[in-house]
């Protein structure tokens, strides 16, 4: 899966992405590290890849 973190400006301020697995027709919780930032209050928009491939 893919995470876009942007500000109110459209800025990205994460860009990130890790292998889940997940069950079909299930869902699952991820969690991110955004402390790092400093700038959590900024934050505007998290964008999620919602596509899947499937791995066999």
């Amino acid at each position: 899966m893919k995470i876009n973190v942007k500000d109110k400006n459209g800025a990205t301020m994460i860009d990130t992405g890790n292998q889940v697995s997940v069950s079909a027709k299930d869902a699952t919780t991820y969690r991110v590290a955004m402390a790092s930032t400093g700038r959590l209050d900024e934050i505007a928009r998290c964008e999620v890849d919602p596509r899947a491939t499937a791995d066999r």
